[in-house]
C-alpha cells in the first residue's frame, strides 16, 4: 500500500506537469489569433510576442514607413506656380500653391513692402489661388504653411520675378471711346509691338455692333490692322471693341499690359456720289437724295482717285503748301502756299474736298482744273462741311485714275469683301 501510495503521488505529480504544458500551450495559441484578429501580420511569420513592442505614434514622431502600428501618412506632393527662381513670368498668370495629400495655410504672396495678393483657398483646402493680376518688372516672394495629415506643419518661402517693362506692349484704337463717327469708318488697330501670332490676337479683341454686323481683319503689317464689316456700319448702330490684351504674348517675348474696351456710335449713312461724267456731286443720308452740286476734279495730269475714300479729318482753314505734294518754284501747277475753305480731307497724300480757290468757280460744273481734289463753289463747300463727318463716305466715279489705296487714307472699301480678311 505504501508502495502504490508512493506512485499515486509521482503520477499526481506527473500529471499535474502535463496539465500545465496545455494550459500554456492553450494561452499561446489564443494569444497568436488575438494578434491576427486586431490587425497582426499573421501567424505565417514571426509570432508578434516574439519581438520588441513598437510604440504607439500617437506618443511619438510619425513614421512615413511602414511599420504594425498606425496607417503611413502619405508625403505630400507640392505644386507651386510660377517655380521658385523664375524670370520673366507673365503678369496674367494665376499663382498658386496646391498640396496632394494635404493642405495650404498662411499664403502670403507680396513684393517687398507691398501689399499682399489677395487670393482665394479651395473648400478642401488643399489649393490656393490668386485673384490679383501682378504687377509687371516686379520681384515676389511666396511664403506660406504646408500641413500633412497628421497636423504636420513645414513653412516655405519661394520668389519669382515678372516680365520687365521693356517688354510690356499695347495698343491704340481709333475711333476714340465715346465719339460718334461716319458708317464708313474702319476700325484701326495699331500696336506698339509687332504681332507674331495673329490668331491669338484676334481671339483676345472682340467687337460686336448694336447692329449684327460680322466683322473681318485685315493685316497690313505686325502693327497695324484694319477690321470692318461688308456694308458700312448701320445707321445708328453702336460698336464696341474689347481689347483683352493684358498677358497675351504678342512674340519676341513681348506681353500685352492692359485691357481696354473702346465703344463708339455711329452715324446717319451719309455718302457724297461724285461722277467725272457729269460734274457732279449727289450726297445721300439714308438712302436719300439730299443734295446735288456741281464739281471740278483734277485735270488730266492730276486725276482724281477713284472708288471709296472716307472723310479723315475737315478744317474750317486749311493751309496748303505745293510741296507737300512734291511741287517746287518753276514746276508746272507749282502754287504758293494758301489757305483753303472748308476742307475735308481724304487722303495722307493730299486730296480733299474743299470750297475751290476763286479763280476757278467759273470752272465748277463744266472742266477739272484741280490737283486732284474734289473743288466746290462756297455755299456747297460750306454745306458739305457742316453736314457731312469724318467717317463720311465720298465715292469718286469715272476718272481713269485708280482707286485710292487703302492705307491712303481709309480706302479698305476698295478691297472687295470675299479677299478683304488677310494676316
Amino acid at each position: 500500500m505504501g508502495l502504490i501510495r508512493g506512485l499515486s503521488g509521482d503520477m499526481e505529480k506527473v500529471m499535474t506537469e502535463v496539465r500545465k504544458r496545455k494550459t500554456m500551450k492553450i494561452l499561446g495559441v489564443a494569444a497568436i489569433c488575438a494578434a491576427v484578429a486586431a490587425g497582426g501580420i499573421g501567424v505565417a511569420t514571426a509570432p508578434s510576442w516574439a519581438e520588441p513592442v513598437f510604440q504607439s505614434e500617437s506618443s511619438s514622431p510619425v513614421r512615413n514607413e511602414p511599420g504594425l502600428a498606425a496607417p503611413v501618412v502619405k508625403a505630400v506632393e507640392l505644386g507651386v506656380t510660377p517655380t521658385d527662381g523664375a524670370a520673366g513670368v507673365n503678369p496674367a498668370v494665376a499663382p498658386s500653391v496646391k498640396a496632394v495629400n494635404g493642405t495650404v495655410k498662411d499664403v502670403v504672396l507680396a513684393t517687398a513692402g507691398g501689399e499682399p495678393v489677395k487670393g482665394t483657398l479651395s473648400a478642401d483646402g488643399s489649393t490656393w489661388t490668386a485673384l490679383d493680376p501682378l504687377q509687371f518688372d516686379a520681384a515676389y516672394e511666396y511664403a506660406f504653411t504646408i500641413v500633412d495629415q497628421a497636423g504636420r506643419e513645414t513653412k516655405k518661402t519661394q520668389t519669382f520675378t515678372t516680365v520687365a517693362t521693356a517688354n510690356e506692349a499695347d495698343a491704340a484704337v481709333y475711333p476714340q471711346n465715346g465719339s460718334t463717327v461716319g458708317s464708313g469708318q474702319p476700325i484701326e488697330i495699331v500696336f506698339s509691338e509687332p504681332v507674331l501670332n495673329k490668331e491669338a490676337m484676334e481671339k483676345a479683341v472682340t467687337v460686336t455692333a448694336s447692329s449684327g454686323q460680322a466683322v473681318a481683319w485685315r493685316w497690313y503689317s505686325d502693327q497695324r490692322v484694319r477690321i470692318r464689316p461688308e456694308a458700312f456700319w448701320a445707321s445708328g448702330s453702336q460698336v464696341t471693341v474689347d481689347l483683352k490684351l493684358f498677358g497675351v504674348d504678342f512674340g519676341n517675348k513681348m506681353i500685352g499690359n492692359v485691357d481696354t474696351k473702346v465703344s463708339f456710335k455711329v452715324g446717319p449713312q451719309r455718302v457724297a456720289i461724285v461722277d467725272d461724267l457729269t460734274k457732279t456731286m449727289n450726297v445721300y443720308f439714308d438712302g436719300q437724295l439730299v443734295k446735288t452740286a456741281p464739281v471740278t476734279l483734277g485735270d488730266a495730269e492730276w486725276l482724281s482717285p477713284t472708288g471709296y475714300a472716307v472723310i479723315m479729318e475737315q478744317e474750317r482753314h486749311s493751309k496748303f503748301n505745293a510741296g507737300s505734294i512734291g511741287l517746287k518754284p518753276g514746276d508746272k501747277g507749282y502754287y504758293p502756299p494758301l489757305t483753303v475753305e472748308y476742307a475735308n480731307r481724304l487722303t495722307s497724300s493730299g486730296v480733299y474736298v474743299h470750297q475751290a480757290l476763286e479763280s476757278a468757280w467759273s470752272s465748277v460744273g463744266r472742266v477739272n482744273v484741280s490737283h486732284g481734289c474734289v473743288g466746290l463753289l462756297p455755299a456747297d463747300a460750306a454745306w458739305f462741311f457742316n453736314n457731312m463727318k469724318t467717317g463720311d463716305v465720298v465715292q469718286t466715279l469715272n476718272t481713269g485714275a485708280p482707286a485710292v489705296e487703302p492705307l491712303e487714307g481709309y480706302g479698305d472699301w476698295n478691297i472687295p469683301w470675299a479677299q478683304y480678311a488677310k494676316r
